[in-house]
């Protein structure tokens, strides 16, 4: 997304030199790590020094946010939510056909054009990215370890209670009884995906694998 702020901390560059060499380990051609958790735990920063961190190693890596692929756009979609309630919040806000196109135009080499959010103006934008340059993805969201074709998924284990400074700081919405109840449902469903992982990223930003 562009505009988006990055609160990067040493923690974020120690948890993503860790995955890099467990990627090393096991990586193959047009290889996709997914990397989700709740609001505020980390997911840009970590896809951030992780896109680094490969690049440092020889290998072009491409960082996508799954928020580039909501249904409904940045400026409709609060009032969009209020009016179905805080339960109809969750995976089925997503294009997930999108998503999964995305992947795969990535595993195949295609030059393509996405959708790309500018959090400035929450308008839509095209991006025009040619994948066969692009050695490795690391695709970022609250539900991004739910995509088809994943070869590694990175589950941040931090709850949007033990986040709230990162979220005040981020500054993206105010913080009020609608927004506490946006997050406690994405809780819900960010936290039904965990089984999924194949890393945690623990409370101490120390990484396991499951």
């Amino acid at each position: 997304m562009l505009g988006d702020v990055l609160l990067i901390e040493e923690k974020h560059k120690k948890a993503a030199g860790d995955i890099k060499d467990k990627i090393l380990a096991v990586r193959k051609p047009k290889f996709i790590v997914a990397i989700s958790g709740e609001s505020g735990s980390g997911k840009s920063e970590l896809a951030h020094c992780l896109g680094r961190a490969l690049k440092e190693a020889g290998i072009l890596a491409k960082v996508l946010h799954s928020d580039n692929y909501y249904h409904v756009p940045p400026k409709q979609r609060n009032a969009f939510r209020q009016a179905r309630g805080a339960d109809s919040i969750g995976l089925d806000e997503y294009d997930w056909d999108g998503i999964n196109r995305t992947l795969d135009d990535f595993k195949n080499s295609r030059k393509v054009e996405m959708p790309c959010v500018d959090l400035v103006t929450e308008q839509v934008d095209t991006l025009t990215t040619d994948f066969s340059e692009i050695d490795l993805m690391v695709f970022d969201g609250l539900y991004a370890i739910n995509s088809e074709g994943v070869d590694m998924r990175v589950y941040i284990d931090l709850t949007y209670h033990e986040t709230k400074k990162a979220q005040l700081l981020r500054g993206k919405e105010a913080v009020n009884e609608w927004r506490m109840a946006v997050l406690e449902q994405e809780h819900q469903v960010v936290t039904s995906l965990r089984g999924k992982a194949d890393l945690i990223v623990n409370k101490s930003y120390q990484i396991e694998t499951v």
